[in-house]
């Protein structure tokens, strides 16, 4: 090659080398923003693995069964439960507490009452430990647990049964879209 080709070869090689890297590395660029994972974020659906842990025994969990799924800011899942997992990308996982004023609330006495045993199903002795219904005025049905039975009344509690608890959580973000 003459010295005046030889020149201009080098640099024209030069310059497609530029233009090549430049490409590559817009190109991953590209890539990296087309690739990131969506993060857990109100109005996102969430797929989640849960394991629920109150005073060291699991209470509840989603292992053997289907993740549960939720959409933040939607009131699904307690707030102290949103709270934690905003921002967690898919695989993540995560162990954290909620306290009972972001869980279940506390115990609110109110909602233990004495009711007369004249009110309650006569198809079935009342027992301490038991579960029944009531209906509120607007026809809400609402859990209650018999606490104590007495002669002529039982005592029965409200209160979501979690009320009052500190709430340990271990959990493993499987879908966020």
């Amino acid at each position: 090659m003459k010295t005046k080709e030889a020149t201009w070869y080098v640099a024209f090689t030069g310059f497609l080398l530029v233009l090549l890297l430049l490409a590559g590395v817009s190109g991953a660029a590209e890539k990296t923003k087309k690739g990131t994972s969506p993060v857990v974020a109100e109005g996102k659906s969430v797929k989640v693995h849960y394991s629920l842990t109150v005073d060291g025994k699991v209470v509840d969990s989603s292992k053997g069964r289907e993740p549960i799924q939720f959409k933040p800011g939607t009131r699904q899942m307690i707030p102290g439960f949103e709270k934690a997992v905003m921002g967690m990308k898919a695989g993540q996982k995560k162990s954290f507490r909620v306290s009972p004023d972001e869980g279940y609330g506390r115990v609110n006495l109110k909602l233990k009452k004495d009711v007369p045993k004249s009110q309650l199903p006569a198809d079935t002795p009342p027992k301490a430990g038991m579960t029944i219904y009531a209906q509120t005025k607007k026809g809400q049905r609402i859990p209650g647990r018999i606490m104590e039975v007495k002669k002529d009344t039982v005592v029965i509690d409200f209160n979501h049964h979690l009320a009052g608890k500190t709430l340990h959580f271990d959990v493993e973000v499987i879908e966020v879209k």
